[in-house]
């Protein structure tokens, strides 16, 4: 785990390519070098509905979350967060530029006990390297 999970309004479809956005998140959790790749997943939900402010529909919003699980010190989760942040922030610089807009990241531990993965891919990645 890390699971990012971007909720957006749908009026940003305008302003960015969400494709791109999802990806550049990916690659900056790969740099951090703390999360494990195989772990690593990104998605983006577009909010049809939404209601901003004083209710005026040229606002926008991008908010992250991410959920990990248990291990890392505040030190390293503040860090590998304002990397993300910093790189999500300036691909959004253009948004800020031309409307109204918010954006948020939050970080979540997920609870260890109270968590359930099963994943076959980190086995995969390293058969791949090792294959090469």
């Amino acid at each position: 785990m890390p699971h990012f999970t971007l909720e957006y309004s749908a009026n940003l479809d305008n302003l960015i390519d969400m494709a791109e956005t999802v990806e550049l998140v990916r690659k900056a959790a790969v740099e951090t070098g703390i999360f494990p790749l195989g772990g690593i997943r990104v998605r983006a939900i577009r909010c049809e509905h939404y209601a901003i402010a004083d209710g005026r529909q040229t606002y926008g919003f991008l908010d992250m979350v991410l959920r990990l699980g248990e291990g890392r010190d505040l030190a390293t989760r503040k860090k590998a967060g304002e990397q993300i942040f910093k790189v999500l922030s300036a691909h959004l610089d253009p948004v800020f530029a031309k409307s109204k807009f918010a954006l948020s990241f939050d970080m979540q531990i997920n609870d260890k006990e109270t968590s359930w993965k099963r994943n076959n891919i980190h086995d995969a990645l390293k058969v791949e390297t090792i294959n090469g």
